[in-house]
Formats: C-alpha cells, structure tokens, sequence
C-alpha cells in the first residue's frame, strides 16, 4: 500500500518534555541543519535496547507509548520505538514525515521480514533517509539516494534491491548488515504482526538475546548478552560483564538506563546461558 504521511504526532507538552530529554529548544523552522541536529541529539539521549522482548515485558509500536516508556520512564527502545518516537516529534514539530515498513536483513530471508522494521522518510528539498532505529548505524539524515557514503569513518551504502525496493547497507561491523524498504511504501499491519512476533515468539533474535547499542562520538557501545564492546572506525576493545552488580552499573552508567530490579535481567541472562550450553 502507498505510504502516506503518519497522523502520529507528539503534544504541545510532549514534544517539550521530548525536547528537554534530548537537550535541545525547538528548531525555528523544518530544515535540514535543524532535522541533522536532532537526529544526532535524540541518538545520543537514547539507548538502542530490546529489553522489553528479552524480559517479556509488555510493548507496543505506538509513538504515545514510546514517548511514556523513553521520556517519561528514562529508558530506550527498538527501532519501532526510537523511529517512532522520533517521527512523531518531527511531526509536530513541522516536517513531512512517512512511517516506512522495512524488513532487516531481507537480502537472506527474503519477503518474511517485511515488517520488522520501522524506517522514516522525511521530504525536505528532496527525500531524506531518517533513521534512529538501528542501534549502531548512521548518526545524521542522508539523502535518499542510491550511492555509497560514510559518516564518523563508518562506510555505508544505498543500493537498489530489485521491484522498487532499496536496500541501505550498514557498516561492516553493523549488528544488522542491511535493512530494504521501499520509498513509498508503508504497511502499519505488518509492523504490528511482526512486533508480536519479535517481542513473544522463542524463535525471535531478540527474546533470547540481551542487545542493546549507545552511540558516542567517534562510535557506539555494544552490549550483547555478557559481551561489552566499544567500537570506533578503527577500534574494538571488548570486556566481559561479571556479575548482577557490574550489569546494574553498566545499565545506569554506560547506557543511561532506568531499570527496575536490573538483577532480574542478569538472572534471566543466567537462565538464557543455561538454555544455549544444554
């Protein structure tokens, strides 16, 4: 179906409290130096995180939901949540912003994922490519062109991918190599099927997994079940999380969480450990 442009819009008080939480006042008009200075602030207020699926904790797709659990709640979000939260603030804020269904990693498991990912299209001058919602990806708008490019020394790419469909390619130590959505194309449906499923189904990478992802200047922070990576262009250095105490540190610290119970997670860590060894 044709995507057209999301009704889902933040508040008059929402947007100030969004606004607050990322640090900046409300740009004086819809451009692109105000639309690249948000989209670099809201990724470095908000945490990449799927704990929701890990813990079996209840979520939704919705910007009013995403705006209570990360502003409201401290916490971060997927890519339905961050791109969700940052498209409704876009939206109220003035710019023309289309909801995009995407699917990660299409190239390998073809039309299944179409759904499991929440991309924004924001028309400026020309289309630009708005995404917030990969954890360790681009960190500033770019246009929605076929082509090579890099930000921060991190190479990324647009490429067509076959039947109207572009595939934007992540850096080589991207967590997710590729996600493919078409400009136009939108299905709030398939976004919300494919939710149920990553949040509750066994099988889902996320309902098994601890992932999360935070950028920093030259980089991002991975933490992937027990594994802590830093990692710039030129870099990775790695450690091990060692305890319930040491998890609780790095979620309030490194990630700037506000969890309740962290040591909760680190059980159902231990749990899911257990689970993969047997």
């Amino acid at each position: 179906m044709l995507a057209t442009e999301t009704p889902m819009s933040l508040t008059a008080s929402q947007l100030a409290a969004y606004l607050a939480r990322i640090g900046l006042e409300a740009p004086a008009s819809p451009d692109l130096p105000s639309l690249t200075a948000l989209h670099q602030a809201h990724l470095m207020a908000f945490t990449w995180e799927a704990l929701d699926a890990f813990m079996g904790w209840p979520s939704t797709i919705t910007p009013a939901d995403a705006f209570a659990k990360m502003v409201e709640g401290k916490r971060g979000g997927w890519c339905y949540e961050m791109n969700g939260l940052f498209g409704a603030a876009l939206t109220a804020l003035g710019f023309q912003v289309t909801r995009l269904c995407g699917g990660v990693d299409r190239e390998k498991l073809g039309d299944l994922a179409i759904g499991n990912h929440l991309t924004l299209r924001v028309d400026l001058d020309r289309p630009y490519l708005a995404e917030v919602g990969v954890g360790d990806a681009i960190v500033r708008p770019t246009p929605l062109t076929i082509g090579p490019f890099s930000q921060r020394n991190f190479d990324f790419s647009i490429t067509p991918a076959g039947d109207g469909w572009l595939r934007f390619r992540n850096h080589a130590r991207g967590a997710a190599p590729s996600f493919d959505f078409r400009p136009d194309y939108s299905d709030e449906a398939a976004m919300a099927a494919t939710h149920g499923w990553l949040t509750q189904d066994p099988g889902s990478p996320f309902t098994g997994a601890l992932v999360m992802f935070r950028h920093t200047g030259d980089g991002y922070i991975a933490l992937q079940n027990d594994a802590l990576r830093h990692v710039a262009a030129s870099s990775i250095r790695e450690q091990r999380i060692g305890g319930a105490d040491h998890l609780a540190e790095t979620l309030s610290t490194v990630f700037q969480l506000e969890v309740p119970e962290p040591g909760r997670i680190w059980d159902r860590l231990q749990d899911v450990t257990r689970d993969r060894a047997a």
